[in-house]
């Protein structure tokens, strides 16, 4: 919490505070923006999570989602998107403590030669090369900056210096090539959530 106190208020709006980041990805811009609501946000996640520790990291957590969320979502209302998502992301960490168990350790179980862990990396591993394929079926210049997006973690400013293209046209590549990989991951059995 530290590093954001130490943001200075801006006397933009939200939403032109939001389309800067979304234009120049500036970490700095979307924490001017964040520190607006922190206060929000640690209500409800001290409300869902009944312990002031828990909400402090979960602040902190969702901070760190939004420099990826904030470039992916249109967002028409800041506030209210930031309270869902703060509101979902308290309920998967509810969620994620109630799956853990703890059991009593037994070295049998280590020593076992089970290896339906595998199965899951098995499955990844199919996934990754549908995902492959249909990389392959896109445009060279969708492929490209959906490489750049996704997978080199590039904003949009970035990619239009790298590319040459301006930021509308890579903003449309980034998102029809996303769409366009759905389409074909959900007709090859894929996993649509791309």
């Amino acid at each position: 919490m530290g590093v954001l106190r130490s943001i200075q208020p801006s006397p933009l709006s939200d939403k032109d505070l939001l389309t800067l980041y979304q234009n120049e990805g500036k970490q700095e811009i979307l924490a001017q923006l964040f520190l607006r609501y922190t206060d929000l946000v640690y209500g409800t996640c001290a409300k869902y999570l009944g312990n002031q520790e828990a909400a402090k990291d979960a602040v902190m957590n969702i901070y760190e989602e939004l420099l990826q969320k904030v470039q992916l979502h249109k967002i028409d209302n800041f506030k209210s998107w930031l309270y869902v998502v703060a509101k979902n992301h308290c309920l998967m960490q509810i969620r994620q403590g109630k799956k853990m168990v703890t059991t009593e350790f037994d070295g049998q179980i280590v020593q076992a030669e089970d290896f339906s862990h595998l199965d899951g990396v098995l499955e990844k591993e199919r996934q990754l090369n549908k995902l492959s394929g249909c990389m392959e079926q896109l445009g060279e210049e969708q492929r490209r900056t959906v490489q750049l997006f996704y997978l080199e973690n590039k904003c949009y400013h970035e990619i239009t210096l790298i590319t040459g293209f301006d930021w509308n046209k890579v903003r449309s590549l980034v998102q029809n090539g996303r769409r366009n990989l759905k389409i074909c991951m959900e007709s090859n059995g894929g996993n649509p959530h791309i």
